[in-house]
C-alpha cells in the first residue's frame, strides 16, 4: 500500500533503497550476489529479524567479530524460503560493500543496518531487481509511491 515501508534492492547498481510515506526516504550501497544468479529477483517478504544473528552455516554467535552477518539481520522469503537463507543483513567485511562479493546476500554497513532495522518491520515488502528505473520509477510501478 502507499505510505507503507517499501525495499527495492537494484542490483545493478548495488543500491538499496526504503520507501515510506510514499517517497524515498533513504538509498544506501550495498553488496549483493557474486554472480547475478545468486541474489534471487522478485518481490518478497520480510519473515524474520535479528540482532546479533548466529551464523548457523559455521556455527559462529551473534556479535563475534568472525560473523559476517554483522549487526543486524533482516531476512526475506525468497526462493520459498523461510526467511533465514536470504537476507539483508550487516558484514564484517566493510570494504566490500559496493561490489558483488556475497553468496545470495544482501550486505551494508553495519551502522547502516542498524539504522534501517527499526523502519522495516515484519511483513515489509522487499522488490529485488537489476532495472535501469530509478527508485521513484520503481515504487510508484510497485504501489509504494502514489
Amino acid at each position: 500500500m502507499p505510505g507503507d515501508p517499501f525495499v527495492i534492492v537494484n542490483k545493478r547498481t548495488n543500491e538499496l533503497a526504503l520507501i515510506q510515506d510514499n517517497r524515498v526516504q533513504t538509498i544506501v550501497s550495498v553488496a549483493t550476489g557474486k554472480t547475478i544468479e545468486l541474489t534471487p529477483e522478485g518481490i518478497f517478504t520480510i519473515t524474520v529479524k535479528a540482532k546479533n544473528p548466529y551464523f548457523r552455516k559455521k556455527n559462529i554467535p551473534g556479535g563475534d567479530p568472525k560473523n559476517p552477518l554483522g549487526a543486524r539481520w533482516i531476512g526475506f522469503d525468497a526462493n520459498g524460503t523461510d526467511g533465514r537463507t536470504y537476507g539483508i543483513h550487516g558484514t564484517n567485511q566493510p570494504a566490500s560493500i559496493g561490489k558483488y562479493v556475497s553468496q545470495g546476500c544482501i550486505r551494508t554497513q553495519n551502522e547502516v543496518i542498524s539504522s534501517l532495522y527499526p523502519l522495516i518491520p515484519i511483513g515489509t515488502k522487499v522488490l529485488v531487481t537489476s532495472s535501469r528505473k530509478s527508485f521513484d520509477e520503481l515504487g510508484k510501478q510497485n504501489n509504494a509511491i502514489k
